[in-house]
C-alpha cells in the first residue's frame, strides 16, 4: 500500500490508529468497543479486526490484558500491525487468517472476550461491490454469521463474552445462533439516530455457557436536538474534539 494512501486518524491519550480509504471504521465499531466494556484482565480476540480500531480503543483506556486482531485481509493487518509498531504495542498481537484457520494460530477455550464487526449483508443480499476488498468488508463471501459465531464460542472460555454489532433485521438470526453455539444472551441494546426512528444498529452481549436471563438496555440515541447526544459526547470521549464537529 503506498505511504500517501495511508492516513493518521487521533484517537486521544497519545493513541492514533492508520486507516487507509480500504480500511477505516465508522460509528459502529466506536459503539461496539464502547457497549463491550473491556476489563484490565481480558484476553480478546477481535474477529474481522479490519484496522485494529476496538482493540486500539480499549488499550488506550487502560484495558486488555492481551488483544489478537484477525483479518483474512493482507492489507488490512499490515495496516494494523503498522499502527501496533508505530505506537510500540507489546500486548497486541496480528493476525492475517481466515478465522476458520485459526487452529495452531491462538489459543481456543482460553480467552475472555471476542468481539466483531461483521460484514452485515448475507450473501446472496444486495448488489455486490466489483472491488474485492470492499465486497468482503460488507457481505458475507468470506465467512457467514455462522461461522463468526461458532469460532467465537469455540475462542471463549466458560462465562467469556462474545460482543457483536448487527443491523436490527438479522438479530433473530444472530440470537438463534449465539444458543446455538452455547452463548446465551445476556444484553441488548438498540441504537437510533434520533428519538421517533427506528433502530440502525443492535448491539448484543452473549455469554459462554451462561444461564438464560437478558437485560434489555435504554436505545442509544445519536442525535439529540440537532446535535450529538449527550451520551454520544460521552462514548467519544478523549477524541471528541477530532470526531464530533
Amino acid at each position: 500500500m503506498e505511504q500517501k494512501l495511508i492516513k493518521r486518524e487521533p484517537l486521544g491519550r497519545g493513541f492514533f490508529v492508520n486507516v487507509s480509504p480500504h480500511h477505516t471504521f465508522g460509528t459502529d465499531a466506536v459503539l461496539l468497543a464502547h457497549f463491550a466494556a473491556a476489563r484490565k484482565n481480558d484476553s480478546l480476540v477481535d474477529l474481522g479486526t479490519g484496522c485494529g480500531i476496538i482493540p486500539l480503543l480499549m488499550l488506550r483506556d487502560g484495558n486488555l490484558k492481551s488483544a489478537v486482531g484477525v483479518d483474512i485481509s493482507e492489507e488490512a493487518t499490515a495496516l494494523a500491525q503498522k499502527t501496533v509498531e508505530d505506537l510500540g504495542i507489546e500486548n497486541f498481537t496480528i493476525l492475517s487468517s481466515d478465522l476458520n484457520d485459526l487452529k495452531g494460530k491462538t489459543e481456543f477455550g482460553r480467552h475472555t472476550l471476542v468481539t466483531c464487526n461483521p460484514p452485515y449483508k448475507a450473501p446472496q443480499a444486495g448488489l455486490k461491490n466489483p472491488d474485492k476488498i470492499e465486497m468482503v468488508a460488507r457481505h458475507e463471501v468470506a465467512c457467514t454469521l455462522r461461522d463468526i459465531v461458532s469460532v467465537g464460542a469455540r475462542l471463549l472460555q466458560t462465562s467469556g463474552r462474545l460482543c457483536m454489532c448487527h443491523r436490527p433485521e438479522r438479530l433473530s438470526e444472530l440470537m438463534c445462533l449465539m444458543s446455538e453455539y452455547k452463548v446465551e444472551p445476556k444484553r441488548l441494546r438498540l441504537v437510533c439516530q434520533r428519538k421517533g426512528e427506528e433502530p440502525w444498529l443492535v448491539l448484543v452481549e452473549g455469554r459462554r455457557c451462561g444461564k438464560t436471563g437478558l437485560r434489555i438496555e435504554p436505545t442509544l440515541y445519536v442525535e439529540e436536538n440537532g446535535g450529538f447526544s449527550d451520551e454520544m459526547i460521552e462514548i467519544y470521549g478523549a477524541y471528541k474534539e477530532a470526531y464530533l464537529k
